[in-house]
């Protein structure tokens, strides 16, 4: 059986930052990169880190292909090498 630990939180100063209302995370609930995501849940605020997007998230999203690939000719000589 799995056992989560639950926080029991600490308390922040909420403050100004211009026209919105901003909260100073404290160090021990930072969270990694530089941006994340914001939800609200009933009354509580869910933070959580961007997940950063990779070329398999990229590749996930992208539309299948229609085109048919050529058939390679076996029979075509080996390229020559060469040197750049």
């Amino acid at each position: 059986m799995n056992v989560i630990k639950v926080d029991q939180g600490r308390e922040v100063k909420l403050f100004r930052n211009g026209r919105n209302q901003a909260v100073r995370i404290p160090v021990e609930f930072e969270l990694p990169g530089n941006e994340a995501i914001m939800r609200k849940e009933g009354d509580r605020l869910i933070i959580e880190p961007k997940k950063k997007s990779g070329l398999l998230e990229w590749l996930r999203a992208q539309e299948p292909l229609d085109e048919e690939f050529p058939d390679l000719d076996e029979d075509s000589p080996l390229p020559k090498d060469f040197s750049l």
